[in-house]
């Protein structure tokens, strides 16, 4: 069951002793019994007939009584390499944590070098709040053993698969970098002044504001490997200024910025045409995606789920969407 439910229905699913994942309104999640189950906050989702903004009375519920063996944890800003290192085997390790908090960003840093982040895959999302209420109100992650709500720690549920079953990661990124200018960074970080274009020292706030990209539709893409994960602008400052990033870049990557996606939806519907919602265990997807790609109201194929301020598919990722299918 992947699906939005009202506070009562999911409620009920809480009192019958499923185990679940939630995401929906803080005041939705207060009303919550306690129970086997995690939650975070965000209003935003995606559903089989689009993107919706779900009011105080519904919560997005993921059923994972079926999944496999689920069991809880939580973990402190740092305690994080402890969710790849105590995760099952065979399985996955289902994890929410607020946006704008020290986990958040202590995960987002680090996630990549914990022991075993690419042998016991950490999936799940960052909690955040409805775009109104930026800077008044603070993202929260739910342990709903006790029904306790934190803004800055990490919840997980960990799922533990039978022997004949796996957990496939897949991560669906609609954007490929540009042909233009290789940039550069010399630290890790969420704030940018200076960064290396094509060699030369540049500001990065004046960089961006002469190619017209402040925006902030397009991310910078960085290129891993061969694999394309996207860092995404969250306020570019005044020429001269700091930028603001809501996800790190790395030293020793090579950057572009993304080349355009006229829409999004069809795009999302293109890549997911093959696949349909059999398996799919957990998805999320990204709220600049359901903003700049206005989502609203658009079906993008059979993956339903939160839509967050970050992606987590063994590292943090902006932009993108992901999902857990079962095979």
């Amino acid at each position: 069951m992947n699906e939005l439910l009202t506070v009562q229905a999911a409620s009920e699913l809480i009192r019958r002793g499923l185990t679940l994942t939630l995401a929906g309104p803080e005041s939705a999640l207060d009303q919550l019994p306690s129970g086997n189950w995690i939650g975070g906050t965000i209003p935003y989702f995606m559903v089989a007939d689009g993107g919706v903004v779900a009011n105080e009375g519904k919560v997005f519920v993921n059923d994972l009584s079926g999944v496999g063996q689920v069991t809880f944890s939580s973990y402190g800003a740092d305690e994080l390499a402890g969710i790849a290192g105590n995760g099952p085997e065979n399985g996955f390790a289902l994890t929410i944590i607020p946006a704008g908090s020290t986990a958040h960003k202590k995960f987002a840093a680090d996630a990549a070098n914990f022991e075993d982040a690419f042998v016991k895959p950490t999936v799940g999302w960052i909690a955040g709040v409805h775009l109104s209420e930026l800077g008044t109100r603070t993202p929260k992650v739910y342990d709903g053993r006790t029904s306790a709500k934190y803004e800055d720690r990490a919840v997980v549920a960990y799922v533990a698969l039978p022997a004949d079953k796996l957990a496939s990661i897949e991560i669906v990124n609609l954007f490929k970098q540009d042909d233009g200018d290789v940039l550069h960074f010399q630290e890790t970080s969420f704030g940018v002044e200076q960064c290396q274009v094509n060699g030369e020292t540049v500001n990065f706030a004046e960089y961006i504001r002469r190619r017209g990209l402040e925006h902030g539709k397009l991310p910078l893409v960085g290129d891993y490997a061969g694999a394309h994960i996207n860092v995404s602008l969250q306020t570019v400052g005044e020429t001269g200024g700091t930028v603001a990033l809501y996800a790190p870049v790395f030293p020793g990557v090579d950057y572009r910025f993304a080349k355009p996606v006229d829409d999004y939806a069809g795009a999302f519907r293109t890549q997911l045409a093959a696949q349909d919602d059999h398996g799919v265990a957990f998805s999320c997807n990204c709220i600049l995606n359901f903003v700049f790609g206005e989502l609203e109201g658009k079906a993008i194929g059979g993956v339903q789920g939160p839509v967050t301020f970050g992606e987590i598919a063994y590292q943090l990722l902006n932009q993108t969407l992901v999902a857990v299918r079962i095979v």
